[in-house]
């Protein structure tokens, strides 16, 4: 009898022990759920809050005025605003420098163009492309090689025949490092010539200096030369862009000229922190590619002097590897 309760007992004891653990296992797989779900909602719901848009370049330039179209549209297709913090300074290396050291939490983009790669292949900062995750290109400034219009040269043909004739001759406006040193020193590559080179600060004052017969060519684009050419100064020779540009039809694309390798445009792009949740990539990628449907974002962009080419993350990327690789392989030209 005494070991029939105790048998009993037991098998009871061990019943309790068995649902207890069935309990605390659902309890677990319930807990489990929750967060994950919890988890899901939080990754739909991004962004939350305002995002903080970093452009390393001062108030009033080509970089900012168009950042600043976007900034504006922005908020319409990713739901929150996305104010911009101008963090000028060292070529633009101050702006990035800091939006390198920033959470990659999707809640800090910055803009980068070509100049990067330049001011990294010459040292200027151990930064490059890749310490970034692309997001997206929006923005396209077609560069166009400007000579004075009293030159005799009338063509791009008629002015690579005389580069060749007389290397270190012609004298070619840059900004020294910057991408219009790398887009002259491409031309010369593709037409085997050699500049002299003149340093600038800005766009502006290389074609001021052009406009007044001090130096005898240089990069430009329309927002800063287009004037110049419409009132007899300034002379457009040829474009860098895949099309020619709708404001100057009767201008030339190095592309139709032959050169395939021209491909002279500053392209301005998004970019976040590295290690940013793929997830939020695709959020804002997508909302920017919407955003570059938009008719009323590409006129005003257009009204800036560019052009809407939108590049997604990996062909963003795959491109600004194209532009480091050819920026090391003319490092020796920039170095001079």
């Amino acid at each position: 009898m005494f070991y029939d309760v105790l048998l009993h007992t037991t098998r009871k004891s061990l019943s309790r022990l068995c649902l207890s653990g069935a309990a605390v296992a659902s309890l677990t797989v319930g807990a489990a759920t929750c967060l994950a779900t919890t988890q899901s909602a939080q990754a739909d719901d991004y962004p939350d809050h305002a995002i903080e848009f970093i452009v390393p370049w001062s108030p009033g330039g080509g970089s900012d005025a168009l950042m600043r179209i976007i900034s504006n549209d922005a908020q319409q297709y990713l739901g929150q605003p996305m104010p911009v913090i101008n963090m000028p300074g060292v070529s633009g290396t101050i702006g990035l420098k800091e939006l390198a050291g920033k959470a990659p939490d999707g809640y800090t983009l910055g803009q980068i163009h070509e100049g990067l790669m330049a001011s990294n292949a010459t040292g200027l900062t151990p930064l490059n492309w890749d310490d970034f995750q692309p997001i997206a290109s929006l923005a396209s400034s077609p560069q166009y090689l400007v000579v004075n219009a009293d030159s005799e040269w009338t063509t791009f043909e008629e002015f690579a025949e005389y580069a060749r004739a007389h290397p270190g001759e012609i004298r070619m406006g840059a900004t020294l490092g910057g991408i219009p040193h790398v887009h002259s020193a491409m031309i010369e590559d593709a037409i085997d010539a050699k500049f002299r080179y003149v340093g600038f600060e800005g766009t502006g004052a290389r074609i001021r200096s052009l406009v007044g017969g001090h130096i005898d060519a240089s990069i430009g684009d329309i927002s800063s030369s287009l004037e110049f050419v419409k009132n007899g100064d300034l002379r457009f020779l040829a474009v860098g862009s895949k099309k020619r540009p709708e404001q100057t039809p009767e201008v030339p694309t190095f592309k139709e000229l032959g050169y395939d390798n021209l491909d002279l445009s500053i392209n301005r792009g998004i970019v976040a922190p590295k290690g940013i949740d793929p997830a939020r990539v695709e959020t804002l990628a997508s909302s920017f590619e919407k955003m570059s449907e938009d008719p009323d974002f590409i006129k005003r962009i257009n009204r800036a002097g560019a052009e809407v080419e939108f590049m997604g993350p990996q062909a963003y990327a795959d491109y600004l590897a194209g532009v480091d690789a050819t920026v090391k392989r003319l490092s020796s030209r920039l170095a001079r």
